[in-house]
């Protein structure tokens, strides 16, 4: 369970890339390492990546997820207000972790775009996020 969120981690880490003609190794940079509770248990889970463009202004629905959610910021910067929390701010070349089972809404508060890849490991067939009513 844990493997495969980390091998998927691994494969969106940025490799430095060698030089043409110098047959090097591509050494992957660690972007976050974070202890969580909450994954999903089973024989089987289910691995999503996912893109999401935001432009100035533009926010998520109100949401939970059932399972923490991983996001690294390729462009701009991500806002995440967590009910109870305070706001955090993740910027270009960052990740953070959204908790499970807590209330939330993203925004993009820059000038900018902000561009995300997003990692959800879940239980097979089980929704990427709870809308808020």
């Amino acid at each position: 369970m844990r493997s495969a969120f980390a091998a998927c981690l691994l494969s969106a880490m940025a490799l430095t890339p060698a030089s043409a003609g110098e047959g090097g190794f591509a050494k992957p940079t660690l972007v976050i390492e974070q202890p969580v509770a909450g994954m999903p248990s089973g024989s089987a889970q289910s691995v999503r990546v996912l893109t999401a463009t935001f432009k100035p202004g533009d926010r998520t629905v109100p949401h939970t997820h059932r399972y923490p959610v991983t996001v690294y910021v390729l462009e701009g910067a991500f806002t995440l207000e967590v009910k109870g929390e305070q706001p955090v701010i993740v910027k270009a070349g960052e990740a953070m972790v959204e908790p499970a089972d807590s209330e939330m809404i993203g925004y993009n508060r820059t000038d900018g775009e902000t561009r995300v890849v997003i990692f959800y490991l879940s239980k097979p067939a089980e929704p990427f996020l709870d809308a808020m009513k």
